[in-house]
């Protein structure tokens, strides 16, 4: 009989593996999540050993861990390119096309990688799909008439909802780090998700989709049988 996974571990595999890409004087894009946790974990240790890096986060929360954890950071106004990129994916295809943005970060995440000279995506092996789509698509919309743009946004045929978060005494919505409000659209299995991607970005309102086309150079994956990388 075959066991479970144990995807927690898995997770804790992959992202530990990611940190030994880092190299010495590397500009490192910090992703969000729960497998690269584990990534900022071992490169807190990598630090403390004298490794020298600088990571430029892609959420507020990724930056509190990395100041927290000692992790030197650095910004924009000091950095023109990135070496690396570390992140990982909620779904990703043959093609290497990704959904992301659990955590709603995904704005910040494909600027950073857009930056970087090589993006390594680690994930545990039940994220890799045929097809995307068995999830949401986070698409970051402004708050001003956001109740239009989710309008708009089921006009391409999707189910939509305004993501939101629990507070103790009822439902908020969710901000992002930007300040800006998550509709998660339910289109079922996408055919042509780069279509998709672009009708979604065509409705005034929408910042960005957490759909990503050429933005995985290296896959890292834990799973059951240990770690496969995927180029």
């Amino acid at each position: 009989m075959d066991l479970p996974v144990d995807w927690a571990e898995a997770d804790r595999a992959a992202g530990e593996y990611a940190a030994g890409y880092v190299e010495d004087g590397m500009t490192v894009g910090l992703g969000s999540g729960t497998t690269i946790y584990w990534t900022l974990r071992k490169l807190a240790e990598r630090v403390g050993a004298g490794l020298r890096m600088k990571g430029i986060p892609t959420s507020l929360k990724t930056e509190r861990l990395a100041r927290e954890w000692g992790i030197p950071l650095t910004d924009f106004s000091e950095c023109r390119n990135l070496d690396l990129y570390l992140d990982g994916a909620k779904e990703i295809d043959p093609d290497k096309a990704m959904i992301k943005g659990g955590g709603g970060s995904f704005f910040r995440e494909k600027l950073i990688a857009e930056g970087a000279v090589r993006r390594i995506i680690v994930i545990r092996g039940g994220k890799r799909v045929e097809r995307l789509g068995s999830i949401p698509v986070p698409v970051e919309i402004v708050p001003f008439g956001w109740e239009w743009t989710l309008e708009r946004l089921r006009g391409l045929g999707c189910e939509t909802a305004r993501r939101s978060r629990s507070d103790g005494g009822g439902e908020l919505p969710f901000v992002t780090d930007n300040g800006n409000y998550v509709a998660d659209c339910s289109f079922g299995l996408l055919y042509d998700p780069a279509e998709t991607h672009r009708r979604i970005k065509e409705i005034t309102g929408v910042v960005d989709t957490g759909l990503f086309f050429g933005l995985a150079d290296e896959v890292v994956v834990g799973g059951e049988s240990g770690i496969e990388i995927w180029t």
